[in-house]
């Protein structure tokens, strides 16, 4: 498989020298993006010639537009008109969010040529998207799950099938997507182009490519599993029982307009919503049990900056785009190394700054060696005055190992006690 390393060179391509036609142009020009990043230089080329494709890409490089692009321009250029209740082009995603981002970015960059892009996703009725996609689209963004139920409802159909793209390949397998995807993968066709996009090559997505894919060119953005430079990273320690103090206290100290917060569990956003809430603060959360209207229009309030803390699992994690996000807080450290550099990938979008803090505490050191032995980076620690821990969180070097265990609290003297016999 001939791979190619993604990196910035010192003569800048524009998307004019990729190939791209002139709507599509005149789109990128209209949503104000000018530079092509390193996998988009790379991706692009390969997909306009039919290419398979896998790429290593992390959120924020803008792989989206990497495989959107070429897509549309060979859409619009090459095969029939869509059929009633068949999809031209199918990208299959892990959520419903990203489903619905993914979607929303194609529409952009599509805006001026005559194609259909829809998205389908669980959670929502299935009769108004079966009732869209009678008349074809060009471009079907759909969740495994209820792309089967469509499938098996005759409600959509892959005779028409140019290209499939799998993104945030490795979220689906870590989801539990395996057998949804093989039940999917018989019935397209097997003349196809594909196109895989993940995080990272692991050995489930590189299972995973080598059922999928031909002659694959292999893009790997370089360095992996890094998140962006103008992400300023900071770690505070904590005793555990103390976060949502300290939390509380950040948003009035550092009196931040916006700030997603990260939380470990769907519970314990709710509970920390309604103490939020309590204190006058403008809070409000998202997860799997909320209905998916309900999450919409949390995300399009927050958005709009009509709520200030958004908190949420890693559900948010991948393909939320929020323009201008000053902070991300990790209220609980992942269990996934890898979704802290998702998670993060949130703020510091498109060349912008932005400040990610993780409230630390002694029984997540496991988590924070597993992260910063991924990234290479350890975290620049930050005391805050009145929250020092009586459990401290070791140290960690650059592998990933703890270097200071912490220790253990001296027992207090009891005035009069007699010497141990035995010393």
């Amino acid at each position: 498989m001939p791979q190619v390393t993604a990196s910035t060179t010192k003569g800048e391509p524009s998307f004019a020298s990729l190939r791209l036609i002139e709507p599509l142009l005149r789109a990128l020009t209209g949503l104000d993006h000018h530079v092509p990043t390193p996998v988009q230089v790379a991706a692009i080329p390969a997909v306009l010639a039919g290419r398979d494709v896998l790429a290593a890409a992390q959120t924020g490089t803008g792989k989206t537009a990497a495989f959107a692009l070429p897509l549309l321009q060979r859409l619009v250029t090459l095969g029939p008109v869509v059929a009633p209740n068949c999809a031209r082009a199918l990208v299959l995603v892990p959520t419903r969010e990203l489903a619905e981002q993914v979607c929303a970015s194609l529409a952009s960059y599509g805006k001026h040529l005559p194609l259909r892009v829809y998205a389908a996703y669980g959670g929502v009725s299935i009769n108004p998207q079966m009732m869209a996609l009678r008349r074809g689209v060009d471009v079907l963004v759909a969740t495994p799950g209820r792309l089967l139920d469509l499938h098996r409802k005759n409600a959509i159909g892959f005779r028409q099938l140019q290209t499939l793209v799998l993104d945030e390949a490795d979220r689906m397998l870590d989801l539990g997507f395996a057998d949804e995807l093989r039940a999917i993968y018989v019935t397209l066709p097997k003349l196809r182009q594909t196109l895989l996009f993940s995080a990272t090559f692991s050995a489930e997505v590189r299972d995973l490519a080598n059922q999928l894919l031909r002659d694959a060119l292999r893009i790997e953005v370089s360095p992996p599993n890094v998140a962006p430079v103008e992400v300023e990273q900071l770690l505070i320690p904590v005793d555990k029982k103390r976060k949502l103090e300290l939390l509380s206290h950040l948003l009035v100290q550092r009196a931040w307009p916006q700030v997603l917060v990260f939380v470990k569990t769907r519970v314990g956003v709710d509970d920390l919503v309604a103490q939020l809430q309590r204190q006058g603060i403008a809070a409000d959360g998202i997860h799997g049990d909320k209905p998916q209207a309900t999450r919409q229009r949390l995300l399009e309030a927050f958005k709009n900056r009509e709520l200030r803390v958004l908190l949420a699992t890693d559900l948010a994690a991948r393909g939320l785009d929020i323009d201008d996000l000053p902070v991300v807080l990790n209220l609980d450290l992942p269990l996934v190394a890898e979704d802290y550099v998702h998670r993060i990938g949130r703020t510091g979008r498109a060349g912008q700054c932005g400040e990610a803090i993780s409230l630390v505490s002694a029984d997540e050191i496991s988590q924070l060696a597993a992260i910063e032995g991924l990234t290479g980076h350890s975290i620049r620690r930050l005391e805050e005055p009145g929250f020092a821990p009586v459990h401290r969180v070791p140290t960690i070097d650059p592998s990933g190992h703890v270097l200071k265990k912490p220790k253990k609290p001296k027992k207090p003297k009891v005035a009069g006690a007699k010497p141990d016999a035995r010393s």
